[in-house]
């Protein structure tokens, strides 16, 4: 619209003509919104709010009297209130590129008062030191031309030929170098040292390693070896437990031949001796009773017809013992009682046949009488006197 100015973001639009400015102003200030001009009566100017910048290089001498070439960069603008703006815009509208040399011409002055004030070594060491204190010398009198400084870096400092600088480095280089060589063979010797562990590691590693194969290689032999024993082994163990049954029934055979020879042999052997023996006897207690019959008158006749008949006796009942399967529990003595006993039975016969014939007929007809021997042994098995019991089991 005609006679409507706006200014940009980063500009300030200042009108003169008509009414003054705050605070008496020869122009009136606006920033952010657009106004009404009146054309002819009323004059429009602009003022740049943006970042300028500003290089100082400049010479300065230090407290020790060394001249450094330093070199700075400033950075700053028009501030943002309208006092600022004013006194800017009525010292720099006309030519605003005259606020950089001006600036640059105020920050070298306090540069090198402030450096002057400084040896090398704080200079050199202390760069941020040196710009905080120009910032802030130079504070009021920036302010007092509208600028403010947003920031102040030393780029570059440099004593020429001198090197004094150079020198003051020197042992700093020579240090760090030092340590650089010390790192470098620290770093060296832990190389050679790694390496040497890891030589010894992989030759520890190989020993291990071989001898898990020697163990696993032996491991292995016996194992083979076990398996290539263990058929003959068995085979033996085999072998061993046939000879075993085989003695075991060897054993046996023997026993039972032995326990057979006995009962072919040696009992029968042991019946007939007793036999021999039975008779042997009966035949000394025949002649005994023939003895004492001889002295007896009245029996002579029965005595003698018994006397006769007690071999024969004795020899029935001996018979018995031919074929039969005696056990004799005592040895000699035990045939002994065996003897005995037949005897001892024969006279129990006899006597009980003397006295069945005295007690049933008359003494007169001995002499008619005939004797049964079968019915004799017969009645006194039947009555079963029991006197010739002995240590004799027949089977």
């Amino acid at each position: 619209m005609f006679g409507y100015r706006v200014p940009a973001p980063d500009e300030a639009m200042l009108i003169s003509g008509g009414r003054r400015g705050l605070g008496g102003a020869p122009f009136r200030v606006v920033t952010g919104h657009g106004k009404f001009v009146l054309p002819i009566f009323r004059k429009t100017r602009f003022l740049t709010l943006s970042m300028c910048e500003a290089e100082v290089t400049e010479t300065c001498v230090t407290r020790q009297g060394i001249a450094l070439h330093v070199r700075a960069v400033i950075a700053f603008k028009v501030g943002n209130d309208n006092e600022s703006i004013v006194n800017a815009g009525q010292r720099f509208l006309s030519d605003q590129d005259q606020m950089s040399v001006l600036t640059g011409r105020i920050f070298a002055g306090h540069l090198r008062s402030i450096i002057g004030s400084m040896t090398v070594e704080e200079i050199v060491t202390e760069r941020q030191k040196l710009a905080a204190e120009v910032l802030e010398t130079s504070k009021t009198e920036m302010a007092k031309i509208g600028l403010i400084v947003d920031s102040l870096q030393i780029q570059s400092i440099d004593d020429g030929d001198v090197g004094y600088i150079d020198a003051m480095s020197a042992p700093h280089k020579a240090a760090i170098q030092r340590q650089a060589q010390i790192a470098q063979a620290q770093a060296t010797q832990a190389s050679v040292e790694a390496e040497q562990v890891a030589a010894r590691n992989q030759a520890e590693y190989a020993r291990q390693t071989a001898v898990v194969k020697a163990e696993y290689s032996a491991e292995v032999d016996r194992a083979q070896a076990h398996a290539a024993q263990a058929g003959p082994l068995a085979q033996a163990h085999a072998q061993q437990e046939v000879l075993a049954a085989q003695t075991e029934l060897a054993q046996r055979a023997a026993e039972l031949r032995q326990q057979q020879l006995v009962a072919e042999i040696v009992k029968p052997a042991q019946a007939e001796a007793e036999r021999i023996k039975v008779l042997a006897i009966a035949e000394a207690e025949r002649m005994k009773i023939q003895a004492e019959a001889a002295a007896s008158y009245d029996r002579v006749a029965l005595d003698r017809m018994l006397i006769d008949q007690l071999p024969q006796i004795v020899k029935e009942a001996a018979g018995g013992l031919a074929g039969a399967n005696v056990n004799v529990l005592n040895g000699a003595d035990g045939l002994g009682e065996i003897a005995a006993g037949l005897v001892g039975q024969g006279l129990t016969i006899l006597d009980s046949v003397r006295q069945n014939l005295s007690g049933s007929e008359p003494r007169g007809d001995k002499s008619d009488r005939q004797l049964s021997l079968p019915g004799l042994l017969s009645g006194h098995a039947e009555r079963g006197s029991g006197k010739g019991d002995g240590p004799v089991n027949v089977d």
